[in-house]
């Protein structure tokens, strides 16, 4: 009853002051702004799901100072401080063993921005890390009342609209003729496609019925195809690993393959090996041949993309060398680079476009920044929402439930795959990456306090 009051009050306080400014027909749609916060007050969850469908179409907003994503954001943490305040929401929701290792890495990084370079550089690399970190807390409170399956199906579908964007060649999502989907890199969208990638695998291995099975059997292939159109090598890479862990984690389903279909298997290999070759366009063939050089010493001018690269690293090193209890401070890795003559060089080469580049590396990118503890720390974080993972699919087995086994495997798969796209692109504060590091923890939490399956 409290509630209704309050929201009752706000909604005619809000109406009232559009009414008297210069924008009176806004204060229809602070009714539904409010009545938007009720809604999320009932199901903070939809208010979660509804972050992750837009994490696809954040590129559509970037010249928005508002989008959908920040309103809900922004909403959804007001609508749950005020529920753990009046005690609405049970605060060991907020329980995670993943806390000690985040507390100390923004402590360590709180200790880096009191010697940075560039104090300018190092709040605005605050502001966005704690907007991706917000959804971490965002996710252990309301992540208990989602439907991990349905937020596969999200996933997997939000990111299949995007690639639809791919196949279909759409003009204005690509650049330098390579997929972007709806953001503004190919790379970024590369990563969306590996992470979801698990998700749809697991989404056809769970569904019931032949038509279920081919939707998301088609979703996969939209994902594997817009990967191809990214023209990502290290997307690639990533598929192949992502792939070869699944492959280890379904081993006993593996194992119900009797001799007497190897053959069919290998018939079907056969076939469809070549098929897949021969579709892979010439440019993204060429790209993953590229690969080669990098035994050599030329690699800069047989690549400029490869080049660039290990002048990230050779900046990141010397960074860390130089600083390496507490790095150069947060956001300084651009400033660092830009001093060099590989900036230039690079710059001059793509047009003079810019000299302040990331170190495309999150790891490199946090440990010259902010030193070899916060840089430990960051990687044990994601080192214990993997185990978080896993002990989750162990418990889920050792209680008979072998499909929400799946659902955590995959789940960590993709975290998997986040991690390792992470050595090619610089995204600390990457919404998919603190969400699922938070869902580690409540699938774990959920496992454990679960009945035994059949039991009691």
């Amino acid at each position: 009853m409290l509630i209704t009051s309050i929201f009752g009050l706000v909604v005619a306080f809000v109406c009232l002051a559009m009414l008297a400014s210069s924008w009176p027909y806004l204060a229809p749609l602070a009714v539904l702004g409010v009545f938007g916060l009720l809604a999320l007050a009932r199901r903070p969850a939809w208010g979660l799901l509804g972050l992750v469908v837009l994490a696809p179409f954040e590129g559509v907003f970037r010249e928005s100072s508002l989008s959908g994503a920040k309103l809900i954001g922004g909403a959804l943490i007001l609508v749950l401080a005020a529920q753990l305040l009046l005690r609405q929401l049970p605060a060991r929701h907020l329980s995670s063993n993943l806390w000690r290792p985040l507390a100390l890495f923004l402590f360590c990084m709180l200790l880096s921005t009191f010697f940075t370079d560039n104090l300018l550089f190092s709040l605005n690399n605050w502001r966005e890390l704690l907007v991706g970190a917000s959804l971490f807390v965002i996710t252990l409170l309301a992540g208990r009342d989602i439907d991990p399956k349905m937020l596969c199906r999200l996933i997997a579908l939000s990111v299949a609209i995007s690639g639809l964007t791919a196949i279909a060649s759409i003009e204005t999502r690509y650049a330098n003729g390579r997929a972007i989907g709806f953001l503004q890199d190919a790379n970024y969208f590369a990563l969306l496609l590996a992470v979801a990638l698990p998700l749809a695998a697991l989404l056809v291995l769970h569904a019931r019925g032949m038509l279920p099975r081919l939707f998301w059997a088609g979703v996969c292939l939209i994902l594997f195809v817009g990967m191809i159109k990214t023209n990502s090598r290290s997307g690639l890479l990533v598929v192949l690993l992502t792939c070869a862990v699944g492959a280890w984690q379904h081993h006993d389903k593996l194992r119900r393959i009797r001799p007497r279909h190897l053959g069919f298997v290998m018939f079907g290999a056969a076939i469809l090996a070549p098929l897949a070759l021969a579709s892979l366009p010439d440019e993204y063939v060429e790209r993953v041949k590229s690969l080669s050089i990098l035994k050599s010493s030329a690699v800069a001018q047989r690549d400029a993309s490869l080049g660039r690269r290990a002048s990230y690293l050779l900046v990141g090193v010397r960074m860390i060398r130089d600083n390496p209890l507490l790095g150069a401070g947060p956001g300084a890795f651009p400033l660092h680079y830009g001093r060099t003559g590989h900036a230039k060089a690079f710059s001059d080469e793509m047009g003079g476009i810019d000299i302040l580049r990331r170190a495309h590396n999150t790891y490199l990118e946090i440990f010259s920044e902010m030193g070899i503890p916060a840089g430990l720390l960051f990687v044990s974080l994601i080192i214990l929402a993997l185990r978080n993972f896993a002990r989750a699919r162990g418990v889920w087995m050792q209680k008979g439930n072998p499909e929400k086994a799946d659902l955590a495997a995959h789940l960590g798969m993709s975290l998997l795959a986040m991690s390792l796209f992470m050595l090619f692109l610089s995204v600390p504060n990457h919404k998919y990456l603190w969400a699922l590091i938070a869902l580690s923890s409540v699938l774990r939490a959920q496992a454990e306090e679960a009945p035994r399956e059949g039991g009691t």
